[in-house]
């Protein structure tokens, strides 16, 4: 089971591949909306923001997240860790259910083209 640390590293990296990517997936980054993600197997969620093409944490709460993000994440922590290393694909994940993302209509079309 992967560590809170080691979750935090894994949303770290993601933001740093988001802020150095071009074209249709650094268009897809550059919203400005409040971002959870909650890791179910350690009962935390990280809280923060998207912005710039970057994931910006500014909080880890115990449980569920305070306030309902614009945009929620939801997965295992081993989950984040795989597909931050390659080693598990985002939309599988999702069209199986191991990964829960919910946002408004037109942000999932965005979100799409970083799948």
């Amino acid at each position: 089971m992967a560590t809170i640390e080691e979750c935090r590293s894994a949303l770290d990296k993601l933001s740093d591949n988001m802020a150095g990517a071009e074209g249709d997936v650094r268009s897809a980054a550059a919203l400005d909306r409040s971002l959870s993600c909650r890791i179910t197997d350690l009962d935390i969620t990280f809280v923060g923001r998207l912005k710039d093409g970057r994931i910006e944490v500014l909080d880890t709460v115990q449980g569920p997240p305070p306030d309902k993000a614009q945009i929620r994440l939801t997965m295992a922590g081993d989950d984040l860790v795989a597909m931050v290393n390659g080693e598990l694909n985002f939309a599988k994940a999702w069209g199986s259910g191991r990964v829960k993302l919910e946002a408004g209509l037109r942000d999932l079309i965005r979100l799409r083209k970083l799948l």
